[in-house]
C-alpha cells in the first residue's frame, strides 16, 4: 500500500553541525591498528560491559565506571571489517563477513574474569554472515546476509541450549536480508538491495507468512527497529533519513514522518535502536543523535554528539553503531577509526534524555471550515517549518521551549501570525482559520471579529469561552464537537448573539459528562441571512483516570524497565511477587508524574512467572512478567 503522509516536511537543521547537545562525553578508548564495526552491551552483577566488534574479534570492555573503561579480553575471530554482536541470557553471539567462525558463541557468565568459554558453531552449514538479531520473547536467533540460501534470513533455536544454536529453517520467499528486527515471532527484515522492509509472521518457522512490505525513502533499507506500533528504518545512502511508519495494520503500512539531522550535507544514517521512545541513531560522519519518537508522526532531534568532529558529509567513516540499553542509562558508541589513523575508538557517554516541544493543529478556511492542504507553518524564531496535509493537519516540533511566534500562510489567504507557548514533553495545539482577502484593503470583511476561543476542563465538564471585538449581522454561534479528529461533527447547541453592534462580547458554553480522551470543538458563526463561517478548532484532552503500567522487555533476562503513567502525581509502591503471590524481596517506592520509568533488577530471581504489583493506596495494577 502507498503510505498516507500525515504531512510533508520543509526540512530544517534543528541542531547545528558538530553541535553537542544533551550528551556528556565520559571517556574514549582507542584500539591500535584495529578498526571497529558494531557494538552491543551486557549487564550483570552490577557491572556493565561493552561488546565491541573489532577487526581481530570481539573485545569486551568493563564500562561500569564510564570515566575509566577497562579492557577485559579480546576473543579472537576472523580478520574482518564487519563484526556484529547480540546477546541472549548470558551468551553473546558474534557473526562476521570474514568467514571461518560461523556463529561464535561466548559464555559471559564468568565476567568480570577474562577466563571466558567460547566456541564457533556452524549449524546448517553457516560459515559467515553480515548481521543478526534475537527474538528474546520466543528464544530464536535470526542471522542475515549469510552464505546460506543467498543471504536469506536463517533461523536458529536457542531454547534448549543457547550455547549450541540449532538450525531451524530459512525464510524462503524473501530475498537477501541485510539486517532486521524480530520480536514475538513478528519479523521486520531490511531488504537493502530491494529498497524495502517486510513484515513476516514467523509463528510457524516452516511456513512463514508475508503480511506486508514497504519501500523506504532512500530505497536502500539498511536497518529496522520497532517500538509499539511504530517501525523505524534507516537507508544507508547519502542524504538519508530515519523514517517512522505505522505498522499496526501490516496490510496498510503508513509512513508517519522522516528526519535528516544535517540536511543537504550528504550525511549517511546507519543504525537506530529505540529506547523509551528515543531513537538513538548512528550517522557515520555526524556521530550519533538522540531523536524523540514519543510522537512517531512528529519526531524531533533532542540530543547529539559528533564523534568525528573533523569530518562531515557523505562517506562511510565515523560512528558505526551505538548501544543505549545499560541500566545506568549510559551509551557506548563505536567509531570505525579516528580520523587519519587505523585506530578504532569506543566512546562512552551519559545522555540527558529530553523530550521535544510538539506543536500540532489544523489550518482551515474561515468561510467554509474546510481544511487547507499545503499551507505553510513556520516558527519564526527557529525556522522550524511544515506543510499541512489534505486534512489541513500540521505537525512540527523543536527542542527549545518558550513563547514563539508562528506564521500560517497560503496563497490567496491573509497570513496570520500567532503566539504559542512551547513546553518540553507537552503537545501544544494551535488551530488556525485563514481568511481570504475581501475588498481593496485586504481586510477580512467578516461580520464577526473573533478575538479568542479557548477550551478548558473542570473535572468531566468542558468549558468553552470565546470573545468578539465587534459583531455585525450576527445571529449567533452553533457549538460543534468531534470525537474522530474532525472527520465528523455534531451540533451541541446554539448561543444567540448578545448584540448586533461593534461592542465586544464574551460567551460561555458548558459541555457536561465528557469521557477521557481528545475532544475537538469549533464554532459555526451564523449571520441573519443564513451565511456562516467557522472558527479554528480547539482540542480538549481529558486524561485517563487510571494508573497504568507496562514492563519492557518481557520476558526479561535480568534488567527491565517499568513504565508508569498516572493521571495525577502519586507515590507508588512497586513489589515483585512470585506466581504464588508471595513476596520476592524486591520492593521499590517511586514517584510518578504523568510518565515515569522505573528500572527493575530481576537478576537475583530464578526463571519463572512473576507479578509486578503497583499500588498508590487507592488503585492496584498488576503486570505479569516472565523471567528467563
Amino acid at each position: 500500500m502507498r503510505p498516507f503522509l500525515l504531512f510533508l516536511f520543509a526540512f530544517f537543521p534543528l541542531l547545528n553541525q558538530a553541535q553537542n547537545v544533551n550528551v556528556t562525553h565520559r571517556s574514549t578508548m582507542t584500539f591500535a591498528n584495529q578498526n571497529l564495526a558494531n557494538i552491543w552491551g551486557y549487564a550483570s552483577g552490577g557491572n556493565e560491559y561493552a561488546l565491541v566488534g573489532a577487526k581481530n574479534g570481539l573485545i569486551i570492555v568493563n564500562v561500569t565506571d564510564p570515566d575509566n573503561p577497562v579492557e577485559i579480553v579480546q576473543i579472537p575471530g576472523p580478520t574482518s571489517d564487519w563484526h556484529e554482536i547480540k546477546t541472549y541470557q548470558h551468551y553473546a553471539y558474534v557473526v562476521s563477513e570474514g568467514g571461518s567462525i560461523g556463529i561464535q558463541v561466548v559464555d559471559l557468565s564468568n565476567l568480570p574474569s577474562s577466563n571466558l568459554t567460547y566456541h564457533n558453531v556452524t549449524p546448517g552449514g553457516i560459515a559467515k554472515a553480515h548481521a543478526l538479531h534475537v527474538d528474546e520473547t520466543k528464544g530464536y536467533l535470526y542471522v542475515y546476509g549469510s552464505n546460506l540460501q543467498g543471504g536469506k534470513a536463517a533461523v536458529f533455536n536457542l531454547n534448549n541450549d543457547p550455547y549450541n544454536p540449532v538450525y531451524v529453517n530459512f525464510v524462503n520467499f524473501i530475498g537477501y536480508v541485510h539486517d532486521g528486527y524480530v520480536d514475538n515471532d513478528l519479523f521486520y527484515p531490511a531488504h537493502v538491495y530491494q529498497g524495502k522492509f517486510g513484515i513476516v509472521n514467523m509463528a510457524n518457522k516452516n511456513n512463514p507468512i508475508l503480511l506486508g512490505s514497504q519501500t523506504t525513502p532512500g530505497a536502500f533499507t539498511h536497518n529496522t527497529w520497532k517500538s509499539g506500533n511504530a517501525l523505524f528504518t534507516t537507508d544507508e545512502v547519502s542524504n538519508s533519513y530515519l523514517t517512522s511508519y505505522d505498522v499496526s495494520d501490516p496490510t496498510d503500512i503508513k509512513e508517519l514522518d522522516r528526519i535528516r539531522i544535517t540536511p543537504g550535507s550528504g550525511s549517511i544514517v546507519h543504525n537506530t535502536h529505540v529506547m523509551d521512545n528515543y531513537a538513538v541513531t548512528s550517522w557515520y560522519k555526524d556521530g550519533f543523535s538522540i531523536i524523540d519518537v514519543a510522537r512517531p508522526a512528529n519526531i524531533v532531534e533532542t540530543g547529539r554528539y559528533d564523534t568525528y568532529p573533523n569530518g562531515a558529509g557523505n562517506g562511510f567513516e565515523g560512528c558505526w553503531g551505538v548501544y543505549p540499553y545499560f541500566p545506568s542509562g549510559n551509551i557506548v558508541a563505536s567509531n570505525i577509526r579516528a580520523q587519519g589513523t587505523n585506530n578504532g575508538e569506543m566512546w562512552v557517554f551519559t545522555p540527558n534524555y529530553t523530550r521535544g516541544c510538539y506543536l500540532e493543529g489544523v489550518v482551515t478556511d474561515s468561510l467554509t471550515g474546510n481544511p487547507i492542504n499545503g499551507a505553510s507553518v513556520v516558527i519564526l524564531s527557529s525556522g522550524v517549518s511544515g506543510i499541512t496535509n489534505a486534512l489541513g493537519e500540521y505537525k512540527i516540533a523543536q527542542l527549545q521551549d518558550g513563547t514563539v511566534n508562528v506564521s500560517f500562510s497560503f496563497p490567496g489567504y491573509v497570513t496570520k501570525v500567532l503566539s504559542a507557548t512551547l513546553t518540553n514533553g507537552v503537545l501544544t495545539v494551535l488551530d488556525v482559520a485563514l481568511a481570504p482577502p475581501q475588498g481593496p484593503g485586504g481586510g477580512s470583511g467578516l461580520p464577526v471579529e473573533l478575538v479568542s476561543f479557548e477550551a478548558r476542563s473542570e473535572g468531566r465538564e468542558g468549558i468553552l469561552v470565546w470573545k468578539t471585538a465587534s459583531e455585525i449581522n450576527n445571529a449567533g454561534f452553533e457549538v460543534q464537537q468531534s470525537r474522530n479528529n474532525g472527520h465528523h461533527w455534531v451540533t451541541l447547541g446554539f448561543v444567540p448573539a448578545q448584540g448586533d453592534g461593534k461592542s465586544p462580547a464574551t460567551y460561555t458554553f458548558r459541555v457536561p459528562g465528557l469521557e477521557p480522551g481528545a475532544h475537538l470543538f469549533r464554532l459555526r458563526q451564523i449571520d441573519h441571512d443564513g451565511s456562516a463561517t467557522f472558527s479554528p478548532w480547539r482540542t480538549l484532552t481529558l486524561p485517563s483516570e487510571k494508573l497504568e503500567a507496562f514492563v519492557w522487555p518481557n520476558p526479561v533476562a535480568e534488567y527491565c524497565r517499568l513504565r508508569l503513567r498516572s493521571p495525577q502525581p502519586a507515590s507508588v509502591l512497586v513489589e515483585v511477587l512470585g506466581a504464588d503471590l508471595r513476596a520476592t524481596g524486591i520492593s521499590i517506592r517511586a514517584s510518578v508524574a504523568e510518565e515515569t520509568i522505573v528500572p527493575l533488577d530481576l537478576g537475583s530471581l530464578p526463571a519463572g512467572n512473576y507479578h509486578v504489583v503497583i499500588s498508590d493506596g487507592q488503585e492496584r495494577v498488576v503486570v505479569a512478567v516472565v523471567k528467563r
